[in-house]
Parts: C-alpha cells; structure tokens; sequence
C-alpha cells in the first residue's frame, strides 16, 4: 500500500512540474540557470518529434468527439483524457526547453524533461568527448539521455557519482552520454572549466 502512495506522489509530483514548465515556456524562464551558469539546450533534438506526436493527439481528439458524438458521457470522458494528454506532451517539450543543462564553474547538470536531473562535479569528469549514438543498450554504470533517439556527446567520470531515478531509486554511474543541441560548443566550454578547476 505504502508503495502504491509513494508511486502516485511522485506520478503527481512529476505533472505538477511538467505544468510548471508551461508556465516558465510561457514567461521565458528558464530552470536553474543563474548567475556564472551557462545553459546549453537540447530541446531542438526531439521539437519536431514532439511537435508531430501533439498533431496526432489532437487529430485524434477530433476524430474521438466526431465518433462519439452520439454518447454524451462516453464523449466528455475521452475529451478531458485527450485535452490532458495534449497537455502533458506540450509540458514535456516545455520542460526540455526551460530545463536545459547547466554548466557552473563546478558542476555540470545534465538534464532530460522533468524527470532526470544529474548533477556531475567537475573534480569527477575524467574525459568529455563527441559521441553520436542512435542505438543504446542498458549497462550497468552507464546513464544514457537519450533526445529524440539519439545522443552526442559522453562524459566519463574518474568517479561515480550517485543521482535518484525516476522513482527515487539511487543508482550510481560512471558514464553519461547526453545530447546536447550544440555538442561541440558545450565540449570546448567543459573543457575550459576542468582547466580552471
């Protein structure tokens, strides 16, 4: 039972903040980013993904109000789920746009929608290099945030460093690919900053 609760919360916790993130994409905010931070997104690398998978939710809605039209609570019911699913897919791509990751003089933040947040020290990064990748297989100690099927660059670390998944699990990584819409801008950057580290 308890279980079930902790998962709901997170689930709830999880839309409050792809909401929130309509609401930063609205005003222009952007997470986490201050002072002495640069931000390097990575939104362009699944926009038309995202934009076509919106299209469908919304022909489809369309197509469900046409069709059931002739069952008022049947109809009403599938309307509020589809509208609620156009939501939920234009606060993903909002979260890809306001959360983008976050280079500081000590740390990196790797980021992925809401739901994945990494924060890697520089003292930790032992090599940072381009590497595109459109396949990815699950390996223990290896973190891949993935972006429209696909990553650019990866960072090895010299050691692991512990984030929380989705659900809260720890698990620790050793190396991390990412994407990043300006791969080689943020390698030259990263490489500045372990200099000055």
């Amino acid at each position: 039972m308890r279980g079930g609760v902790r998962v709901a919360s997170v689930l709830v916790r999880h839309e409050l903040a792809l909401l929130a993130a309509i609401v930063r994409w609205v005003g222009r905010r952007v997470h986490g980013v201050g002072e002495g931070r640069r931000a390097f997104g990575y939104a362009r690398g699944q926009g038309a993904m995202m934009f076509g998978f919106g299209f469908v939710c919304v022909v489809e809605t369309i197509a469900l109000s046409v069709l059931l039209r002739g069952f008022p609570l049947l109809h009403q019911v599938f309307l509020v789920l589809d509208l609620y699913t156009i939501l939920i897919v234009v606060g993903l791509h909002a979260a890809s746009v306001t959360r983008p990751h976050v280079l500081s003089d000590t740390a990196l933040r790797l980021r992925r929608f809401a739901a994945v947040d990494v924060c890697v020290p520089l003292a930790s990064v032992a090599a940072v290099r381009r590497e595109f990748r459109m396949t990815h297989e699950k390996r223990e100690g290896e973190l891949d945030l993935v972006v429209g099927a696909q990553t650019s660059l990866a960072v090895e670390l010299a050691e692991p460093v512990t984030y929380l998944t989705f659900f809260g699990r720890p698990r620790t990584v050793r190396l991390v690919r990412f994407h990043a819409d300006e791969p080689d801008v943020l390698v030259a950057e990263l490489r500045q900053a372990l200099t000055r580290a």
